[in-house]
């Protein structure tokens, strides 16, 4: 049956012989594709009375929604966090290498720094789709400088500011504009932090606690003022505590809104945190897991000497600390070590793995409508994958942008 060309000139994909991630479970479906989007193939037989022009044979691999990364500090060779005039090209470069690594979209992230690399940096990075050229971009995460000096981590002491002076109005001077901004990370014991929170959210920006001393009851008023993320879990807060858990406690606290989930980032890296740390947050909050990668500019090289923004970093196996020191700075994970390390080390489906690098992330953000998912209408950009989640091809748009493999394709005929 030739295709309905009076409703579109574009070709239609169909992708057979896979299971496709769809409603939260692992479906032998095909997966339909015109012009970058979904398609509903009810729509498409009964409406159009159409049929695809290209077959895919995926040979039994799974299907899922393209990774999500909010919180990748660089890679390649690039850091986010350096005072230049080529940030873009830095941008796209690792935009371009986290392609195989089942990326389709990011969020930039810029450590605590010098009020001048916001002024000089932001400016230059463009929220945009991705495509052939690499990963898209959904917005910048500025993780610091409003972060808390005893839990500072790898961030430079001397750059740290408080909100004591200004409130709002100092962040907006220390920034320049937030016009790009989706993710904020800040310590919300820190003086007229909810004030900050809340005209945040107003913008559209996602409040992340993170880099903090708070206590159960500062995070849960953050959360009421409308933080809804929280930075690298266990990581850079104050320990679990049976008294006072701490930020922790928003994984099971009865005070968050109604209608309101708390997302929590986690590296499964295998270093950062504990396997027993990662079952115990899972079994608690599946549904607010994000897995992050916190990668730095070391992603992808060798051993040696790096940079996380002021900081000199050493690479020692696969450890990332500053220089000098044995405190953690960052990972050079790639997500789909993530994905398969946070799989195995707490024995979660493989549907939840999947979920936990795409749908949550893209629910965080509040693009779950267009990223994250494979529903109808959504952006093609979804990943093959075999059973041992290794990544085999990436599509964004619905165009193969990476492929391990020599995927058939056929004009009006199965492949």
């Amino acid at each position: 049956m030739p295709s309905n060309k009076s409703v579109s000139d574009a070709p239609i994909v169909q992708f057979r012989n896979c299971r496709i991630l769809r409603d939260h479970k692992l479906q032998w479906e095909d997966l339909w594709v015109r012009q970058g989007k979904i398609l509903n193939p009810e729509k498409l037989f009964f409406d159009e009375k159409g049929a695809a022009d290209v077959h895919v044979d995926c040979q039994g691999r799974i299907i899922a929604p393209g990774f999500i990364d909010v919180q990748i500090n660089g890679g390649f060779g690039v850091d986010f966090s350096q005072e230049t005039d080529e940030a873009g090209d830095g941008i796209s470069l690792v935009a371009r290498n986290i392609l195989p690594h089942g990326v389709t979209s990011f969020c930039p992230t810029i450590v605590t720094s010098p009020s001048s690399v916001y002024h000089k940096v932001l400016p230059q990075i463009s929220v945009e789709d991705g495509g052939s050229w690499g990963a898209g971009v959904l917005g910048i995460h500025l993780e610091g400088p409003y972060i808390s000096a005893e839990k500072k981590g790898a961030h430079p002491e001397h750059c740290l500011r408080s909100f004591s002076k200004g409130g709002f109005s100092k962040l907006l001077d220390t920034y320049g504009t937030l016009d790009k901004v989706s993710i904020v990370t800040l310590a919300p014991e820190m003086e007229k932090s909810g004030e900050v929170i809340e005209e945040l959210v107003k913008r559209g920006i996602c409040v992340s606690v993170g880099h903090s001393v708070a206590n159960l009851s500062q995070a849960e008023d953050a959360v009421k003022s409308g933080a809804s993320f929280i930075t690298h879990l266990f990581n850079a807060m104050l320990p679990f505590h049976h008294r006072d858990p701490g930020i922790v406690g928003l994984l099971t606290s009865d005070q968050i809104p109604a209608g309101r989930t708390v997302y929590y980032g986690m590296i499964a890296d295998g270093i950062h945190t504990n396997p027993a740390a990662l079952r115990i947050a899972h079994r608690a909050h599946p549904r607010g897991l994000v897995l992050v990668t916190d990668a730095i500019t070391a992603m992808g090289l060798r051993p040696g000497r790096h940079t996380l923004g002021q900081q000199e970093i050493l690479i020692d196996g696969f450890n990332a600390y500053v220089a000098g020191t044995h405190t953690l700075a960052g990972s050079i994970a790639t997500m789909d070590m993530c994905v398969r390390h946070f799989h195995e080390a707490t024995g979660c489906t493989v549907e939840e793995a999947l979920e936990a690098a795409s749908l949550h992330p893209a629910q965080l953000l509040g693009v779950q409508h267009r990223k994250g998912t494979l529903d109808f209408g959504a952006d093609a950009d979804f990943i093959q994958l075999d059973d041992s989640l290794n990544v085999k091809a990436t599509y964004i748009a619905g165009e193969e942008v990476y492929s391990s493999l020599a995927i058939l394709g056929s004009s009006g005929q199965s492949s």
